[in-house]
């Protein structure tokens, strides 16, 4: 049917909401007619009178008629209600609705605009912070300053390796002793890292932008204050890679989507600042799944060096791949619903997801500010140990950032600790704990919210949505790199109430203080990448650490045999503010079992085992930025 002649109303919604009444209206002529002549075949059915009569009075019909010939067929507050409907919110009648429409224009849409350009011309949430702060804390203690270090493990007899390989695979701790006893500079250390940044990049598509430059000044610097007996701790001469949400002055930050991929931001992220003030070396900017959603970004999707026919999953598919392949010795991700977890039990690195709050986010793109937080990939827990040490404390201009009164996990007394484990804990994991005096109980986490996974996608889409607005505003979404993510989530979080918003915060609330209450032992093991607990931690804020705990066959391997491999993984979970439980714990399983020092095999596939291109495709999963 042909609806020209109607005026056009000036908004999407309205057309939707015309359109869906005047097919309502006509839809029921027709039928009342054909109805009437299956009774009365000499009934000449108005319908087609009614049809042709409408045409022809459209014809006549001009914009600023104000739809004086519709709306005699059209009741404008059944319009609205309609629309009132997908909001869950259709129990106003006509003049009700009629009423609010003309407020909402008259008050709400001038305040949208003038807030709009007051904190939203941006996009990334750099820029003017909400003042409505998460805090997962448990307790009412208050804490002015909790900024002791770790007193770290004294390392000796460390020698250098007669090959890089060797030489990459080894840990912070041992890099740095080399560096320390000046048994390898710095300067060595990068051009090593670099050249296997180079070399598997083309296979991992881990790495944005290489800051060549940059780490040569850095290392050039810290073999000097080495040189003068200057010596700033473990991290001094390390190189290592930030997820390319990170701003560094003078490079790409490009947040991994094709709309932001030339934009430099002259802003020295604070985590940033801290490792650069502990010595340690950026040498690349890795890779950020899109707007930090997924592995996929501006120029491919990241893989998984266990077994390059995956994908990495997750946005801090760079950070993951890049250090369980050796190319740098750890890096800085990121997590807002899955995003460490996941590409660390992928790729089968060890990865700490720390209490919220711990590390300062200032310089970093935002999704969701009472959800973002920020942690360490590494080779085994005494390395995350060590660079949370140094990225930890209160960021001045990140609201949410606290100092944390954290006990050195180096000194904490493990059979002293009651540690519950989950249907779904790797068993290996909790007999070595136990065999080394910790107290082992079974395990569940009780709560009656039943709504965790939509809590955290209202809360995350929501905060999303107001830190790229304009961008979605000014249609750039349309140039997604996948649109069956942001852009989709995004469009429906257009139309989530301000009012359920709140609801769900509230509800968020309740299910913090049940898990408070159920959280009975001092940390928990279970898996690390279940959705539902993967939803549950990052709304309740608790720390967990993905440890690798050995590793499979892969599914239909190739005759002539491979090396690839799946890993397995679990996480050890903590209270808020008890990462060093967690840490300690880890590094005692570590001790004994050494699945974390295994090399994934991207050198030596197998026979006849090359890498498929395109790689074989994993299912997506939703969620995980």
């Amino acid at each position: 049917m042909e609806l020209d002649g109607c005026p056009s109303p000036s908004s999407g919604l309205q057309r939707f909401c015309f359109c869906f009444a005047l097919f309502c209206f006509l839809f029921e002529a027709r039928s009342a007619c054909l109805s009437r002549s299956h009774e009365d075949p000499t009934f000449n059915p108005p319908f087609l009178t009614l049809h042709n009569r409408f045409l022809a009075e459209s014809n006549d019909m001009v914009m600023d008629s104000e739809n004086n010939k519709c709306s005699e067929k059209i009741n404008k507050g059944s319009q609205l209600r309609e629309a009132f409907k997908m909001l869950d919110a259709n129990f106003f009648d006509d003049t009700k609705v009629l009423d609010i429409a003309r407020e909402a224009k008259e008050l709400n849409l001038p305040i949208f605009a003038a807030n709009r350009e007051l904190v939203a011309s941006e996009n990334g949430g750099l820029h003017n912070p909400s003042c409505l702060v998460f805090n997962p804390e448990w307790t009412d203690e208050q804490v002015e300053n909790a900024s002791n270090r770790f007193s770290y493990p004294t390392l000796s007899g460390i020698q250098r390796p007669k090959t890089e390989e060797d030489i990459a695979f080894m840990s912070i701790l041992e890099l740095g002793e080399l560096i320390r006893t000046k048994q390898i500079t710095s300067l060595e250390l990068v051009q090593i890292f670099l050249r296997r940044l180079r070399r598997y990049n083309p296979v991992l598509e881990s790495v944005i932008t290489y800051t060549d430059e940059l780490a040569y000044k850095q290392a050039k610097e810290a073999d000097e204050l080495l040189a003068k007996g200057v010596h700033l701790g473990p991290l001094h001469g390390i190189p290592y890679g930030l997820k390319d949400i990170i701003a560094v002055p003078g490079y790409k930050t490009t947040w991994g989507s094709g709309s932001f991929k030339d934009q430099v931001l002259n802003i020295e992220a604070w985590v940033y600042k801290r490792l650069k003030s502990a010595g340690a070396v950026l040498v690349a900017k890795l890779v950020s799944g899109s707007l930090a959603y997924d592995d996929i970004w501006f120029e491919g999707r990241t893989r998984n060096p266990w077994n390059i026919e995956e994908f990495s999953t997750g946005s801090s598919a760079g950070p993951a791949a890049s250090t369980s392949a050796g190319m740098v010795p750890f890096a800085i991700g990121s997590e807002t619903a899955g995003s460490i977890t996941y590409p660390a039990a992928r790729c089968g690195v060890t990865a700490l997801r720390p209490t919220f709050g711990t590390v300062g986010r200032t310089g970093v793109m935002s999704i969701a500010e009472s959800l973002d937080k920020l942690g360490p990939f590494c080779r085994s827990a005494e390395d995350c140990t060590v660079v949370l040490d140094t990225i930890r404390g209160k960021d001045p201009d990140d609201l949410s950032s606290r100092y944390i009164p954290l006990d050195d996990p180096f000194s904490v007394d493990i059979k002293r600790l009651t540690v519950g484990y989950t249907d779904d804990a790797e068993m290996e994991v909790v007999n070595v704990l136990k065999s080394k005096g910790v107290k082992t109980v079974p395990f569940k986490l009780n709560y009656t919210v039943d709504s965790v996974q939509g809590i955290l996608n209202f809360t995350m889409d929501v905060e999303m949505l107001a830190h790229f607005d304009e961008w979605q505003r000014t249609r750039q979404d349309d140039l997604y790199e996948a649109q069956d993510q942001w852009p989709t989530e995004l469009r429906r979080a257009r139309v989530i109430p301000a009012v359920d918003y709140v609801q769900a915060q509230r509800a968020r609330r309740k299910l913090i203080q049940e898990v408070k209450k159920s959280f009975t032992v001092d940390a928990f093991i279970g898996n690390a990448t279940d959705w539902e607990r993967v939803c549950l931690g990052n709304l309740v804020g608790f720390p967990v650490i993905v440890v690798p705990t050995g590793f499979k066959n892969i599914s239909n391997p190739p005759s002539e045999g491979t090396r690839r491999r799946t890993t397995i993984t679990t996480g050890i979970y903590a209270r808020p503010n008890h990462d060093h439980i967690a840490l300690a714990l880890a590094m005692a399983y570590q001790s004994v079992i050494y699945h974390h020092k295994q090399r994934p095999p991207i050198d030596n596939l197998g026979p006849s085992d090359i890498m498929p291109y395109p790689p074989t495709t994993i299912p997506h999963r939703r969620l995980h930025p």
